[in-house]
C-alpha cells in the first residue's frame, strides 16, 4: 500500500535516509524522539517536500502517476497542521464535502456526538484532545484506505489517548485498510501496532513485528564474570552498567534455559529500542 526505498532529504544539520513498507491490513508504527525524522518522512510521502533521491510508491503508483481519486483514498493528520480556529464543526462540514466526494456526513456527525465534540463552538475554543479527535474524524470520514497520522496522540491525557486508539481500531475493522502512525510515546503503540520502525537522526535503525519484539526480545542483567563467560551469539547490543552489563537479545528463551543464574527481563519497548540505539555492538 505504501513503500519507501532510501528516500533522502538533506537539510543543513539533518539528513533523512528512510526505507519502510506499510501493508494492507496492517498498523505500522514509526517511533523516535522529537527531531528524529518522523514528520520529515511523512511530508516526503505526501510530496510536501522535495527529496533528493529514493522511491515513494503509494497504492502501487509512483508520485507522478497519482490521480485525484488516489489522493481521496488517503486520510492525513499532520502534527503541525489543523483547521482554522474561527470555524465551527458546522462550518467545517461543507468544506469536507467539497474536498471529499465520499465524505460520510452522517457518520461524521454521529462520531462528533459520540466523542462530545460541540457542533457550533469555535474550534479555537476546543481542548487539545478535542482538536485531535476532530482531525482524526475528518481523516476517516471519507472512507480512506490509508491513514497517515503524525503524532495524533501528542498532548492528550490517558483517557483521550485511549479514545483515539479505540476510534482507529474501529476504522481498521474494514478489510484492506492500513495505518502509518508516528509517536514519540512508544507505549501508545505497543498494544496497537502490528510492526514498529524506529527512526533516529534520520535513519531507520530498527524494524520488527510487535509480537516478536515483546515475546522474543529481552534484557540480560549480568555481572562482569557472567558477561565474560556468556555465549554472545544472540546478543545484539550491550551496555556497561554500575552493576556489570546489560545486554539486548532477540532470543531471551535461549538464555533462560542455558543460563539460569542470570537475570532475564522482558523489558519495555522503550528499553529495548533505546538499547538498540544507544548500546554497543557485541
Amino acid at each position: 500500500m505504501l513503500k519507501l526505498e532510501h528516500v533522502k532529504k538533506q537539510y543543513k544539520d539533518f539528513h533523512l535516509d528512510c526505507s519502510l513498507t506499510v501493508k494492507p491490513g496492517m498498523i505500522t508504527g514509526l517511533i523516535g524522539a522529537n527531531g528524529a525524522g518522523k514528520s520529515t518522512t511523512f511530508k516526503a510521502v505526501l510530496g510536501l517536500i522535495r527529496t533528493e533521491s529514493g522511491m515513494v510508491e503509494l497504492f502501487g503508483k509512483r508520485p507522478e502517476e497519482i490521480t485525484p481519486e488516489d489522493k481521496e483514498r488517503l486520510g492525513v493528520v499532520l502534527a503541525d497542521s489543523g483547521f482554522s480556529g474561527y470555524l465551527s464543526i458546522r462550518d467545517l462540514i461543507p468544506v469536507l464535502k467539497a474536498m471529499y466526494h465520499q465524505f460520510d456526513q452522517t457518520y461524521f456527525e454521529e462520531q462528533c456526538r459520540r466523542f462530545e465534540l460541540p457542533m457550533t463552538k469555535k474550534i479555537k475554543e476546543f481542548s487539545t484532545g478535542m482538536k485531535r479527535k476532530l482531525q482524526v474524524l475528518a481523516a476517516i470520514s471519507h472512507h480512506a484506505d490509508l491513514l497517515i497520522l503524525d503524532e495524533p496522540t501528542a498532548g492528550l491525557d490517558v483517557l483521550a489517548r485511549d479514545e483515539m486508539l479505540t476510534m482507529l481500531r474501529e476504522y481498521m475493522e474494514t478489510e484492506g485498510r492500513a495505518i502509518l502512525i508516528s509517536s514519540h510515546i512508544s507505549s501508545d503503540l505497543e498494544d496497537f501496532c502490528d510492526d514498529i520502525y524506529m527512526i533516529d537522526h534520520g535513519q531507520v535503525v530498527f524494524h520488527e513485528e510487535t509480537d516478536t519484539l515483546l515475546n522474543e526480545y529481552g534484557l540480560l542483567k549480568l555481572d562482569g564474570k557472567q558477561y565474560e563467560s556468556l555465549d554472545k551469539t544472540y546478543v545484539l547490543r550491550y551496555k556497561k552498567e554500575n552493576f556489570g552489563y546489560s545486554c539486548l537479545t532477540n532470543q531471551k528463551q535461549f538464555y533462560r534455559e542455558n543460563y539460569p543464574d542470570i537475570v532475564v527481563e522482558k523489558g519495555s519497548i522503550d528499553e529495548l529500542i533505546m538499547m538498540m540505539v544507544r548500546g554497543d555492538r557485541s
